[in-house]
């Protein structure tokens, strides 16, 4: 017998097979260090940025009356403090005067910032040079639609200025395939139908974790950019550990997807194959605090099933489901694809997680080994189990033959794919 283990909230759990069962293990690649000194890597990806002339050069020939800086809200793990101070001091040095900065926190559907949190997020001496203001859903102006449909309608600040930066973090993104560069502008200060609009192309083939090129999502936030003018882009590629690895400074697209390498480069694992059954710990506390945030690893999990085969997720869910309208639409539905119908109809937060549990179920069976009630579990359409050993036995009684397992011991940063 050979013995396993995996993260499971804060503690160790195991299994074990006999010998003659193979399994594959699945893990990152290894993450990048922290670079030494950021500010100065950012200073110098300002002065040669990718695909595009210097910062301070595009300002001094284009002499924009004012200029937006996007900064991502609280939620985004994001190190605003340290990417945009230096913006802000080009800016000066090029001439521009303080009143012609905005500093522009895309919310989407989050919360409004409070004054506080703003000046945490850029850092107190940025807060006190240039105005910081809250994006607001309701003061969206109409510049157009895309070709697929989405109606852009961007924040009425934004869409006025003369020359929009857009800064950020780049990670993966379970359906806009990535975080990072337009993404910025959609959708970080757009409207509620716009973000809607856009969010419902997560159904579509292609919209999934790690992939640009034909993905939905991603290629109507990309125009969806170049409507708004987004001229300049500062990202920060961050490791596990939420320390800045690279910059990436320049053209909205052409300098994102050099970000996009260095993500792949750490958490993209080639399989070559698909799995009958797929063990997946998203890597315990917090990341599976509630079903919600476990969904990452689940979806990652996706990726490397086989059609009609099982994902084991071991999750502990603590906190339950965690989220309320996720909550609500997973029970309320009678069927997996009753989700997936109303999130076309009626796009919202909570619901979109509702329907990508659901787009899983569609390939798959789930086995869930959490804390999570037993017969919620099961009206949620997953078979719910206590013991990961009995949840992996019980699993491999499925099979007359000796089945094809992958382990996924840290899913939640771990996406497999196929060439």
């Amino acid at each position: 017998m050979r013995e396993y283990t995996l993260k499971y909230g804060e503690q160790i759990i195991s299994f074990t097979l006999v010998n003659d069962i193979k399994i594959d293990i699945l893990h990152p690649n290894k993450e990048l260090d922290a670079v030494e000194d950021p500010t100065d890597q950012i200073k110098k990806s300002l002065r040669a940025p990718i695909g595009c002339e210097p910062l301070k050069e595009m300002v001094l020939k284009e002499k924009p009356k004012n200029v937006v800086i996007l900064v991502s809200d609280l939620t985004r793990p994001s190190p605003s403090h340290i990417l945009v101070p230096p913006i802000v001091d080009e800016l000066l040095e090029v001439g521009l005067k303080q009143d012609q900065i905005t500093i522009v926190f895309g919310l989407g559907f989050h919360r409004k910032m409070t004054g506080q949190e703003m000046q945490k997020a850029v850092g107190k001496e940025v807060f006190e040079k240039v105005k910081c203001i809250n994006h607001d859903v309701s003061e969206c102006v109409f510049i157009g639609k895309t070709k697929r449909g989405t109606p852009v309608e961007v924040f009425k600040p934004v869409a006025e200025s003369d020359f929009i930066i857009a800064t950020g973090n780049l990670e993966l993104h379970w359906f806009a395939g990535y975080s990072g560069g337009n993404k910025a502008l959609l959708p970080g200060v757009c409207s509620k139908k716009t973000i809607e609009t856009n969010h419902s192309y997560m159904l579509l083939d292609g919209a999934v974790s790690g992939k640009i090129e034909n993905n939905p999502v991603r290629e109507d936030i990309e125009e969806a950019g170049k409507m708004a003018k987004v001229r300049f882009i500062v990202n920060a590629v961050l490791n596990s550990k939420k320390e800045i690895v690279k910059i990436v400074s320049g053209d909205p697209i052409l300098a994102h997807r050099e970000g996009v390498k260095y993500i792949d480069m750490m958490y993209k694992v080639n399989i070559g194959k698909r799995y009958d059954i797929v063990i997946a710990s998203p890597g315990g506390f917090p990341k599976d605090i509630n079903l919600y945030q476990a969904q990452k690893g689940l979806d990652n999990a996706f990726q490397a099933v086989k059609d009609g085969g099982i994902i084991i997720l071991v999750a502990e869910c603590r906190e339950g489901f965690g989220e309320k309208t996720f909550e609500e639409w997973m029970k309320k539905a009678k069927t997996p694809d009753e989700p997936l119908e109303w999130i076309k109809k009626d796009f919202c937060l909570g619901g979109h997680k509702a329907a990508g549990f659901c787009k899983v179920m569609k390939k798959a069976r789930i086995f869930l080994c959490s804390k999570m009630d037993k017969s919620i579990v099961e009206q949620i359409f997953m078979t719910p189990f206590d013991s990961l050993q009995d949840a992996i036995d019980h699993a491999l009684k499925e099979y007359t033959q000796k089945p094809d397992i992958l382990l996924m011991p840290y899913a939640n940063s771990t996406l497999p794919y196929l060439d």
